[in-house]
């Protein structure tokens, strides 16, 4: 039995071109939609589909041709707390010590949501799971949820975490049985058909 998972991050949203963070409900932009219409078509057919609950990867998924992907708890991206709907730059500037102890302690959370640990344990037991799920599995993810996967996939450190960039429109995928995963990632949609 071998589970394949191909999570494909969301396309441009106007959060994500001010790196701002996500409160969860910012819909995609026009240029976004754009994209990921034009990369509908590219992925392998699935047994099943998944997303964060986002609304952008809610959209993503339904602009790629994914519009029964079932919106799963387990995947939300990262809680950030109260600074949910700021950019980097307000934080930084209001709170610089904060976000220079988040960035360097995976384990912290200054904002009172969750830590990077606790975000790389909530995705690691996810994939626990999906280890005996036959098949192949498409999830549109927040580019957060992709760099936890990459981390636990790889077994390295959670600081690795922020050493992942995670482009809009691109696809990680992982195989993997017996317990062991492989990966392969940064495909980006629309270049060819995704999904091994």
């Amino acid at each position: 039995m071998t589970s394949r998972v191909t999570f494909i991050s969301p396309a441009t949203n106007p959060s994500l071109r001010q790196t701002r963070f996500d409160d969860s409900r910012t819909p995609l932009d026009d240029a976004g939609r754009a994209q990921a219409r034009a990369a509908s078509g590219t992925l392998r057919p699935a047994d099943r589909v998944v997303s964060s609950p986002s609304v952008r990867c809610q959209e993503t998924a339904a602009a790629l041709g994914l519009a029964d992907a079932e919106p799963v708890a387990e995947l939300a991206g990262l809680g950030v707390g109260r600074w949910e709907g700021r950019t980097l730059d307000e934080v930084g500037a209001a709170e610089p010590d904060a976000v220079a102890q988040w960035l360097a302690d995976p384990s912290s959370a200054p904002h009172d949501g969750e830590s990077v640990e606790a975000l790389c344990l909530r995705i690691g037991r996810w994939l626990d799971s999906v280890r005996e799920v036959d098949g192949r599995t498409v999830a549109v993810v927040e580019p957060d949820v992709v760099r936890a996967v990459v981390a636990q996939v790889l077994g390295a450190p959670v600081a690795a975490f922020w050493r992942a960039d995670v482009a809009p429109l691109t696809a990680t995928e992982i195989s993997g049985r017996s317990g062991r995963w492989n990966l392969r990632m940064g495909n980006p949609l629309g270049s060819h058909t995704v999904g091994s």
